[in-house]
């Protein structure tokens, strides 16, 4: 696992998945040194992340509009992040984003920590409803709505309304 790996160089167009599995299998074997099994394949439906790894059937999904605006580079990254999810899973070592078995194989693979976000990939909502509490008139602001019986005011205990903006 040496940082001198010279991956055979892929043309991977988003939505071939065929292209895709041949990418992450080559990724597996040059930096793991292990052979990747299972299924991988693209999911458009993805926008705020990169890739995925599933516990259940192992496979990997990537993001085709991270290949299309971040190139093979930046998604070389990510299928090495979701292949460390992926061997140490089946190992059964820590594979999750916060245990120093997942956190010292990414490091050693080059892998990416976090996925560069995409331009106008903006998950901002606006604020749109106001809890106010009905003893001491406290408000809180709120982008999603709730059910204000469920909870009570932090400062005072007092009983909250919610009002859409």
């Amino acid at each position: 696992m040496s940082s001198n790996h010279r991956s055979a160089q892929f043309h991977v167009e988003p939505g071939d998945d065929h292209a895709l599995q041949h990418w992450v299998e080559a990724l597996s074997l040059e930096w793991f040194g292990k052979p990747f099994t299972h299924l991988a394949r693209f999911n458009f439906r993805l926008r705020t992340t990169g890739g995925r790894y599933f516990l259940e059937d192992h496979r990997i999904e990537i993001s085709p509009r991270h290949l299309e605006e971040l190139g093979m580079e930046v998604v070389g990254g990510i299928i090495r992040h979701e292949l460390c999810h992926y061997h140490l899973h089946l190992e059964g070592k820590g594979y999750r984003h916060r245990d120093a078995d997942f956190k010292d194989l990414l490091k050693q693979v080059e892998g990416l920590r976090y996925t560069p976000p995409l331009s106008g990939n903006t998950r901002k909502q606006p604020v749109r409803y106001v809890l106010q509490c009905q003893a001491c008139g406290r408000k809180a602001w709120r982008k999603k709505r709730m059910n204000p019986s469920r909870y009570r005011c932090g400062a005072c205990g007092g009983s909250l309304s919610l009002e859409e903006i």
